[in-house]
């Protein structure tokens, strides 16, 4: 009788190298060594694009990053993070905290199961995402709008930025009757009708090829794979490619334009480039006032303009945030003309005035009814205001909207409108908060702090022996 033998595996063997190395991925969330603030440590094999992954991740459940010392040579990646949550405490929620460990770990397939713990995750899984960009002008963001409830359509999700003059909005819609998928032919036409409604100018300058070319209206596939969902900083970092695809970091368009960041917001931002040519690297260094998601904004920016980050050193004291990332083009190479400083320059700090607002932030809540944003942004647009940033959100049978709005000719905001709109809206909760401050604290601005650096801030160069050798305890020795 013929006897067939089977060569021997080792249960054991695909988990040598994690045995000997040490796993590829550790994350350790210590609330122990600072009295004010949580630690969030992470050990890993590195890869393009993990820093971003991570910084999304923390932003994602509405954290504040303090502090951050990153370092990303040699293949392996070591992040430490200084963090609170959204008021100001340390983070003992351990629902967040198994998030962050599933999220950032090596444990992928717990990511799925944990989405449940972020309140942030879009829930559109019956609608089509299209995203817009094009030139801004007063009332637009009402015109589309408009336009979307005389299609039909039941806006589910919505967030909208302008800045420097362009638009870039993403919108989850689905049908008006059925709030079933809209079909592939019908989506074609209603994309068509909201890039007439993008180009409806009459400036000359619109014939311009290139201008013609920035207002376009398409499904976004990549924000709505089928049957997954996004989060906000999914939208939020497509916003960011939007706006960096219009050229937003240049001079506003549309001559005449109210700026979206007075001369105080500018002369608070500094972001300066030199090249280290001993190491190869260029090091950009930034100071602007702090803001929630600041560092999540430059990173992408970074990340999305092809750049590397190996070492980053990120600090946040009182009103003011330094950041500190020695980078690299994918290529290899460190910027090498001026022309190329220039550009990441500008655009970095278009990133970071994106979402600020010197205006006010009105949130309303209502009971959700097609046509119900068309109502509202009318009646924004009619009182002569602007729409700086929008987040539109629905769920069970309730909208909760919320603008970040500017007066069009750069006046003090007349508060009169809210009343304005309680009158067309009928029941409608509103709350109205002051956006000139944009601080993660909660402390009144001192007028005599200037833009100069903590006693205790010092840069990545500083810190990077002593930074290696706190960290070095987290490998395991073969």
């Amino acid at each position: 009788m013929n006897r067939v033998c089977s060569p021997y595996f080792d249960p054991d063997f695909d988990s040598l190298a994690e045995r000997i190395n040490g796993p590829k991925c550790r994350v350790t969330i210590d609330n122990e060594s600072l009295e004010n603030c949580t630690v969030v440590k992470i050990d890993s094999v590195n890869k393009q694009g993990l820093l971003l992954e991570v910084v999304q991740v923390l932003t994602d459940m509405n954290l504040i990053i303090l502090k951050g010392y990153i370092s990303s040579d040699a293949g392996w990646f070591m992040d430490v993070f200084h963090v609170k949550d959204e008021l100001g405490n340390k983070v003992t929620n351990q629902r967040v905290v198994n998030y962050i460990q599933k999220a950032i770990g090596a444990n992928r397939e717990g990511i799925e199961k944990s989405k449940t713990g972020s309140r942030k995750y879009l829930k559109c899984d019956e609608a089509r995402a299209i995203e817009m960009t094009g030139r801004d002008r007063p009332g637009l963001f009402s015109e589309i709008s408009a336009a979307l409830a005389d299609l039909h359509c039941n806006v589910v999700e919505a967030h909208a930025w302008s800045h420097n003059a362009r638009l870039a909005c993403v919108v989850y819609i689905s049908e008006e009757s059925t709030d079933k998928p809209i079909d592939h032919n019908r989506l074609a036409a209603i994309e068509d009708h909201l890039t007439t409604v993008l180009r409806a100018t009459t400036s000359p300058r619109s014939t311009n090829e290139e201008n013609v070319k920035q207002q376009e209206v398409k499904t976004a596939y990549g924000l709505n794979p089928e049957g997954d969902q996004g989060t906000v900083t999914d939208v939020e970092r497509r916003l960011h490619q939007l706006m960096l695809s219009v050229r937003d970091f240049e001079s506003p368009i549309i001559m005449g334009s109210p700026r979206l960041v007075d001369s105080k917001e500018e002369k608070m931002l500094s972001v300066c480039i030199e090249n280290c040519h001993e190491k190869g690297y260029s090091i950009v260094s930034i100071q602007c006032k702090d803001r929630k998601r600041l560092m999540f904004d430059t990173v992408c920016t970074l990340t999305d303009m092809q750049y590397v980050i190996f070492h980053a050193s990120v600090d946040s004291r009182g009103d003011y945030a330094f950041q500190e990332y020695f980078i690299r083009h994918v290529d290899g190479y460190a910027m090498s003309t001026e022309s190329e400083k220039e550009r990441v320059i500008k655009c970095l700090e278009a990133a970071i005035e994106r979402r600020v607002c010197e205006g006010i932030r009105l949130e309303l809540c209502a009971n959700n009814r097609i046509g119900l944003l068309s109502d509202i942004t009318r009646v924004l647009r009619e009182n002569g205001l602007a729409v700086v940033r929008a987040d539109i959100a629905t769920e069970g049978g309730r909208a909760r909207n919320t603008f970040y709005l500017r007066d069009i000719s750069g006046n003090n905001i007349d508060m009169k409108f809210v009343k304005s709109m309680k009158t067309e809206m009928g029941e409608i909760d509103v709350a109205v908060n002051n956006e000139t401050t944009t601080t993660t604290t909660t402390t009144t601005t001192n007028t005599n702090n200037s833009m100069t650096r903590p006693s205790s801030f010092r840069s990545l160069g500083d810190l990077m022996k002593s930074q290696f050798e706190k960290l070095s305890h987290n490998f395991v020795a073969i």
